[in-house]
């Protein structure tokens, strides 16, 4: 039951959050909005205000916001008046009310790890070996699981991104490496190699290594108000690159297809996140909606992405894209959803 709310809850909470950047924008230029929907499909509660209907629908695996004059000049029914029509607006007005539904999720990252930084710190990993790999320079040095590293080449270490970030820039000379190994102080010469390693992608790729790895003990950092939002900033900033990144690799075939997963490895990831706590679960829906914001921004029709793309051209050339180049690039940015959909669920069944 724990699983199941806080699967609806993320969920939900990032479709939201995504239609409410659109609402609130449109709102805010005077756009009218004929409804604002919580899923897909039939419509199990509604409520209207104004001239807004608020909807909850039956398929709780996106969301959509209705605004006045979007497809027709004329679509103008239910009181709306001209002024209030999408479609006669300036492009600029139009443009930002669609980006601000994928900027409203890397916001919510933000606030996400600005409110985790700031209740419970920032999580490090230690400066602490937890394996020594058998025939490494390490190992041939006399390194052993447990040491803490201290200093390397004479400067301090805090974190065990420090260790590969400072072995790495050694360029094979050898270095000193100052560890505490149950209190007491060793001072160890070792020689890194030139090794090659898997990144987070599944790529090879070489720098100068010892052959340790990191024991996973973590360290928190308390942090105030301030620095915790700055610290939450630099982790959005992260998150954003290494999915930008993801999706390259994805279109370029470093990271196989079979990795892409659907709502249904979403809700087992969320569901696995449960048994640690609410800071995992949140920690979670970030990186999450980074995802969502950054996958809406691709410049494929019917996305979020694709009508930049179609404001963009009417902004240059003075003249919206012609509808039937309109027309058959919706159709084929459905199919094109459509089939990653098919694809990803299938690849959540098979990993089941």
């Amino acid at each position: 039951m724990t699983s199941a709310i806080a699967i609806i809850l993320v969920l939900g909470g990032l479709i939201f959050f995504h239609e409410l950047g659109h609402f609130s924008v449109a709102r805010l230029f005077g756009i009218g909005v004929r409804a604002f929907s919580l899923g897909f499909g039939p419509v199990i509660y509604k409520l209207r205000r104004g001239k807004t209907e608020y909807r909850l629908s039956a398929i709780p695996l996106g969301g959509y916001v209705s605004l006045a004059g979007e497809n027709e000049e004329n679509d103008l029914s239910g009181g709306f008046t001209y002024a209030e029509s999408f479609i006669k607006r300036p492009t600029w007005h139009r443009m930002c009310v669609i980006v601000a539904g994928p900027l409203a999720n890397l916001l919510l990252a933000l606030f996400i790890y600005w409110g985790l930084f700031w209740a419970e710190g920032q999580m490090f990993v230690a400066p602490e070996i937890g394996d020594v790999r058998s025939g490494s320079p390490a190992a041939v040095a006399g390194f052993m699981k447990g040491d803490t590293i201290l200093t390397i080449a004479g400067s301090d270490i805090a974190y065990w991104n420090d260790v590969a970030d400072t072995i790495g820039k050694s360029g094979g000379r050898e270095i000193t490496i100052t560890v505490d190994r149950a209190g007491q102080m060793l001072s160890i010469n070792v020689v890194p190699e030139r090794l090659s390693r898997k990144n987070i992608f599944g790529e090879d790729e070489e720098s100068y290594l010892i052959g340790i790895a990191a024991s996973g003990r973590t360290i928190s950092v308390p942090l105030n108000g301030a620095s915790a939002a700055i610290a939450g900033l630099e982790q959005t900033w992260d998150m954003i690159g290494i999915t930008a990144q993801g999706f390259a690799k994805i279109i370029q075939r470093v990271v196989p297809m079979d990795n892409v997963g659907g709502p249904i490895m979403i809700a087992q990831m969320v569901s696995q996140q449960t048994e640690y706590g609410v800071a995992a679960v949140l920690a979670l829906a970030a990186i999450i909606s980074v995802n969502l914001g950054l996958l809406n921004l691709l410049p494929v029709p019917v996305l979020d992405g694709g009508h930049i793309v179609m404001l963009l051209f009417e902004t240059i050339f003075r003249r919206p894209v012609p509808p039937r180049v309109v027309e058959i690039s919706t159709r084929i940015g459905i199919l094109l959803l459509v089939t990653l959909m098919l694809w990803a669920t299938f690849n959540d069944v098979r990993r089941l």
